[in-house]
């Protein structure tokens, strides 16, 4: 398997627009030793001609562009390398990028029944994915069924991380769907190497530890590095773990004993290990983890 790396920040990007934290205005001024990124959107392939996303960024178009395989062939007037797309929840950082590839080119979508039905018939806006037949394929998936990730020989198990719906879904209509649905992470697996994506998860289960060890590459929730970070910085608000995230400090101690190699992903514009200076940053790399970056490759 290749993946690349399209963004690796959480929702907003670093640096985000409205925000002045110290990263973000360090940033800018040119005075931070770290690098800018874009939300977190990972592209896999067998074959680096047919790829799949995993998420759907709002950063999707810049994202493609900058990755010379999702381009068009010169010798189409109208083609994507893009086979399909899976969708870990219906957060907005995760799902907003499907109405940017809103012209009218077929997509094949997994997602769950809840968030399929969270985007498709609670929300208006998305009715663009229908203005032409069999525009959108969508195909459901259920946490701990497998299922083949289109012709790629790929295997993928979702998994429920036990997240909440989003935000934005009223609770209403939460309690019309599976909990379990909300938010996955995804274990993927070719020719006897495994790869697992685990974007957003408040904890560690006690069964996650034995799947991460049968992995070669292990991505995981690097959001916010405390559980008050954002509250210290604001004042008020939610900690990381009722937002959904577990610190990474805590995620240190708790995957210690992985072998595998290990990175966080899908990490906050506030969050000190960004900076590549900070104690934050070396704790990270001493324990033997690294911190996506837009571009990063791996072979698995």
């Amino acid at each position: 398997m290749r993946i690349r790396v399209l963004g690796a920040a959480a929702g907003g990007g670093f640096p985000q627009w409205n925000c002045s934290c110290s990263n973000c205005r360090r940033l800018r001024q040119g005075r931070f030793n770290g690098q800018p990124r874009t939300q977190a959107q990972l592209a896999i392939s067998t074959d680096d001609t047919s790829w799949f996303l995993l998420n759907a960024s709002p950063d999707i178009r810049f994202q493609i562009e900058s990755f010379p395989p999702l381009h068009p062939h010169a010798s189409h007037l109208r083609h994507s390398p893009i086979s399909g797309i899976v969708l870990p929840s219906a957060e907005l950082d995760a799902a907003l990028g499907l109405l940017l590839l809103r012209e009218s080119h077929p997509l094949t979508v997994y997602a769950t029944n809840a968030v399929r039905q969270i985007l498709t018939a609670d929300n208006t806006l998305f009715q663009v994915l229908r203005r032409q037949p069999n525009q959108v394929t969508w195909i459901s998936i259920l946490p701990g069924v497998a299922f083949p990730l289109g012709n790629s020989g790929i295997e993928c198990v979702p998994v429920s991380t036990e997240g909440d719906f989003p935000g934005f879904v009223s609770k209403e209509r939460i309690a019309q769907f599976d909990r379990a649905e909300a938010v996955l992470g995804i274990l993927l697996e070719h020719l006897g190497r495994r790869v697992a994506l685990f974007p957003g998860a408040s904890r560690v289960r006690p069964d996650w530890p034995q799947i991460l060890r049968t992995c070669e590459v292990v991505f995981f929730d690097g959001t916010f590095w405390s559980d008050d970070e954002l509250i210290r910085l604001q004042g008020n608000g939610k900690s990381a773990r009722q937002m959904g995230h577990q610190p990474v400090e805590d995620t240190l101690c708790a995957l210690a004993d992985i072998e595998a190699r290990k990175i966080f992903i899908h990490i906050n514009n506030t969050n000190p290990m960004l900076d590549e200076d900070s104690e934050e940053f070396r704790r990270v790399r001493d324990a033997g983890w690294e911190i996506a970056c837009d571009g990063m490759d791996l072979i698995v």
